[in-house]
């Protein structure tokens, strides 16, 4: 049977293993409100929610969204610097953890585990260890400190990994990184602050939507 969270054959897009190249960040999120967000996301077309684990009670918030809209969506853990924690994740049913930094044991415990690693990385030195270490796709941290320019530099060298964008990117500056070699973005603050209701997170993933479509799909690389 075929995976219902897999992406469409055919094109660039294939390299993703979300259908949409934009990963919800909700940091900060409680436990018993996940669920709802996660819900409002999935039905605005996010299939990739992280969940970091910084965010209070996030191995009951995780398990909720895994229960609830696993089958729609891939749920995963960000902000992730132990292998306990990926054994956690792992046991709870997350599909992808997302690291901030560069660490090749940890990545490969998580490779082992069957979960998909998106390794937090500045350099190219750091990208290529997570790359031999196993990661699957990459994520330039903090993006807003290196720019587009970066993400240019860095595809020169770098194979065609899928290559995220986190940290300071908004609608204004999305279609910049996707022009410059960029896959997709993570987004954070710019679109979900704790406490906040859900009608925000609506209309907040709306626009991220919205500057996706208008980006140019021309591969400029």
């Amino acid at each position: 049977m075929a995976d219902p969270l897999a992406p469409p054959a055919g094109g660039s897009p294939a390299r993703l293993p979300f259908r949409l190249p934009l990963i919800a960040i909700l940091r900060g999120i409680g436990a018993g409100e996940a669920s709802a967000h996660v819900g409002a996301l999935v039905e605005e077309g996010y299939d990739a929610i992280e969940i970091p684990l910084n965010s209070p009670q996030w191995e009951q918030g995780i398990a909720a969204c895994v229960r609830e809209h696993g089958d729609r969506a891939w749920i995963g853990g960000g902000t992730v610097l132990r292998p306990a924690e990926v054994d956690t994740l792992q046991e709870l049913g997350a599909r992808f953890i997302v690291t901030p930094n560069t660490h090749p044991p940890l990545i490969r415990h998580a490779v082992a585990a069957g979960l998909q690693v998106i390794a937090g990385f500045a350099t190219a030195s750091e990208a290529f260890a997570a790359l031999d270490a196993g990661a699957q796709m990459l994520k330039l941290f903090p993006a807003a400190t290196y720019g587009p320019g970066h993400v240019r530099a860095l595809r020169a060298v770098l194979p065609p990994v899928p290559l995220f964008v986190v940290g300071g990117v908004g609608p204004d500056t999305l279609g910049d990184y996707l022009a410059a070699g960029s896959d997709g973005a993570g987004i954070g603050g710019e679109l979900y602050r704790p406490g906040q209701d859900i009608g925000t997170t609506r209309a907040n993933a709306r626009r991220f939507r919205q500057a996706l479509s208008a980006s140019s799909t021309k591969d400029t690389r």
